[in-house]
């Protein structure tokens, strides 16, 4: 999995925006992830945290869960992340205990993102690719947000 090219993470970073639009129009934080193994999504989710009155619903974890399913068991090794924000501190705690190989990121949380906020939380083999469609992914939060304040 780690041979992915930037055409083919672009790709599947727009798989993981088709997830962050369905959070959109659920009046969702618009977050979508994808898990691919073997050049194959395996997972998807988007935020669920208004739906479910559940804080940990977010994208990633939602991703995670149908992942372990799809599998059959709990660790993500030679499995790629593709989120459209930056995964926070529970999300990236849950992404290392899963020991997923890889994460691209779209757009950075500087506020709430755990590059900016700590430096060990995933598996030391963890790749970490970030700012893929980082505009695009950017672009549809500031959208929602936007909204929001009307």
């Amino acid at each position: 999995m780690s041979t992915l090219n930037l055409y083919t993470n672009e790709w599947f970073m727009r798989e993981a925006l088709k997830e962050a639009q369905k959070a959109f129009e659920r009046d969702e934080v618009p977050v979508g992830a994808v898990i691919v193994a073997n050049t194959t999504i395996i997972a998807r989710g988007h935020n669920l945290t208004e739906t479910l009155n559940d804080v940990t619903a977010h994208a990633e974890m939602q991703a995670i869960t149908a992942a372990a399913n799809a599998l059959g068991g709990k660790y993500l090794t030679d499995c790629t992340l593709f989120v459209t924000l930056e995964p926070c501190l529970m999300c990236a705690g849950a992404l290392g205990w899963s020991q997923i190989s890889k994460i691209v990121i779209g757009a950075r949380d500087e506020k709430r993102g755990f590059l900016t906020n700590v430096s060990k939380v995933l598996h030391p083999k963890t790749e970490v690719v970030t700012d893929v469609l980082a505009n695009e992914c950017a672009a549809l939060l500031q959208d929602f947000f936007k909204k929001k304040r009307v």
